[in-house]
């Protein structure tokens, strides 16, 4: 007698959980194929460390959150390399909650060293797309912070909010105590329920979140061609050269700060090259200047001086700031290094700016002639 054939059964989360695994099997294709394709071996390599770690962000904030429980994530942090994407700095730590725009949330917690935090709220136009528009933004000046540095404060309920993100910036890091935060739900929590079809809408969500992050990166270095786009920050179109700045819209694609000017560019210098950078920055709370590599990560902080900032930076005489990027550690005071790599991108970021700062000035110079002193 034959036995007929069990059928397998079919789960929404185990199908949602196939289209991740493709979803994450394609992604590769934006960094070693077509247009955008990197050009060397330790740009692929962190094509894939941008895979891993893009994922690990999107499977905690979609997968294993609880918006009526919620706990501040670390999304990026001076020290861990499994947290090196989106646009990160050697100077800051950045977290991330999500929550339930019908709910009132506690947030309370201590500065530590920070020059500058802030809390800001997002929207999310449907699951796993990236944030157009900011809903909430608090500074440290808008809070009441007593003399041992705590602060306590309330949120919500606040329409179209899904996600609190945390910034935090210090002048050294690796001695700056960072902000701590802590938040907390005012209502009754909801029951917990890891089903079939809220697991399925979670790896979907995660799935939508990592597709979009690759239409960003690898950022392009020079001209885009027929590769441009309209995601992420504005990116000078030409190699050696820095974007205008600007200050950040409240309607704004992904999750920049309401109070900060951006400024991009991108470098791609020989081994005896230097970009030779002139800033004259407007009164602010904190600027910096940080290399990255073409996925929108940095180093650690004790790896290499990647970036500078208000307090690291020897101003020349006549305020200005004078900055040389080589792909080695050059003399200069406010020289940061590339840590070896011939292109990749750069990010001027001022928070609180009493004005949009002028574009900096960008000389390509043999690094034997490159400043050594300040003027």
């Amino acid at each position: 007698m034959t036995e007929t054939p069990t059928q397998k059964p079919v789960h929404a989360s185990t199908i949602a959980w196939g289209e991740l695994l493709d979803t994450l099997r394609g992604l590769d294709a934006a960094f070693i194929e077509g247009p955008r394709a990197v050009t060397d071996d330790r740009h692929i390599a962190d094509g894939y460390r941008a895979l891993a770690t893009t994922l690990g962000v999107a499977l905690d904030t979609y997968l294993f959150a609880e918006p009526s429980r919620p706990t501040f994530l670390e999304i990026n942090t001076p020290h861990r390399r499994d947290r090196r994407w989106g646009g990160d700095n050697t100077d800051a730590y950045y977290r991330m909650a999500p929550i339930d725009p019908e709910r009132r949330y506690r947030i309370w917690g201590n500065r530590g060293d920070a020059v500058y935090f802030a809390l800001t709220g997002y929207n999310e136009p449907s699951p796993g797309t990236w944030s157009d528009k900011v809903v909430l933004h608090l500074n440290d000046s808008d809070l009441d912070i007593d003399g041992n540095g705590d602060f306590s404060f309330e949120v919500g309920p606040i329409a179209d909010v899904a996600v609190l993100v945390t910034r935090d910036y210090q002048v050294d890091p690796l001695s700056g105590r960072p902000v701590t935060w802590e938040i907390e739900c005012l209502d009754s929590p909801d029951p917990i329920r890891h089903g079939d079809a809220e697991t399925a809408a979670a790896l979907r969500a995660s799935a939508a979140w990592l597709r979009t992050m690759f239409l960003i990166i690898p950022l392009t270095v020079g001209v885009r061609g027929d590769d441009a786009h309209n995601l992420g920050h504005e990116i000078a179109n030409t190699a050696n050269t820095f974007g205008a700045p600007y200050q950040v819209p409240d309607s704004n694609f992904g999750w920049s700060a309401r109070d900060a000017c951006y400024s991009f560019g991108s470098y791609d210098l020989a081994e005896d090259e230097a970009l030779v950078i002139t800033t004259t920055t407007p009164q602010c709370r904190f600027w910096s200047m940080v290399v990255w590599n073409q996925f929108m990560a940095t180093h650690n902080a004790a790896d290499g001086r990647s970036s500078v900032n208000i307090g690291s930076a020897v101003p020349n005489g006549d305020g200005s700031v004078t900055i040389v990027v080589a792909r080695r550690q050059a003399a200069h005071p406010n020289a940061v290094t590339t840590m070896g790599y011939p292109r990749g991108n750069l990010a001027f970021r001022w928070f609180l700016a009493d004005r949009v700062p002028d574009p900096p000035n960008v000389r390509l110079v043999k690094l034997v002639d490159a400043p050594k002193a300040v003027h």
